[in-house]
């Protein structure tokens, strides 16, 4: 007769157990994967002095250009937490941008070796970025369904597994790209 609740009580701590690690498996994988945007956005900062300095070469009374390309660098580079970084990474990717369309217009600039092998890396690591944002995002939206979902929301509550923020992009990025030809 005692064994039946024995069973229901086995039941529940493994139900607890099972919940509460796999929490804890989701928590630890949202950390790893803003660790590996954190690598890419600080391989792209690492690019961009060198493309700044290509681009000096050829363009020099570009002044305003090279400012907020290098202010936005500095931003991304102290930004800390989520937000923070998400929003210092739109900044500097309307820099980035900036600095592109000073290039368009110098034909020899674009023909530069370096320059070109610069924004392939660049582009290369755009996307890398792109991947570990997506990733993160993923991982969070499993996290955050885990931890409201009903019985673990209970767990989770019990053990403080607060909700994570998302890697947002900005409004500049969400507008259409302008085309001109």
């Amino acid at each position: 007769m005692w064994i039946v609740p024995l069973i229901v009580v086995a039941v529940v701590v493994f139900y607890l157990i099972g919940t509460y690690n796999g929490l804890v498996v989701l928590r630890n994988r949202i950390e790893n994967a803003w660790s590996q945007i954190d690598v890419q956005l600080k391989r792209r900062t690492d690019l961009i002095p060198n493309l700044v300095e290509t681009v000096k070469g050829y363009a020099t009374h570009e002044r305003e250009v090279f400012q907020k390309v290098t202010e936005a660098r500095s931003a991304l580079m102290s930004a800390q937490g989520v937000k923070n970084q998400a929003e210092a990474n739109n900044m500097l990717t309307g820099a980035l941008k900036s600095l592109f369309a000073v290039a368009e217009a110098y034909p020899e600039l674009k023909a530069n070796q370096n320059f070109m092998m610069l924004q392939e890396e660049l582009s290369g690591t755009e996307s890398k970025i792109a991947y570990a944002r997506q990733f993160y995002n993923d991982t969070v939206l499993k996290f955050d369904n885990m931890r409201e979902r009903f019985p673990s929301n209970i767990v989770a509550s019990m053990f403080n597994f607060a909700a994570r923020e998302y890697f947002e992009v900005g409004e500049a990025e969400r507008e259409p790209v302008k085309v001109k030809f």
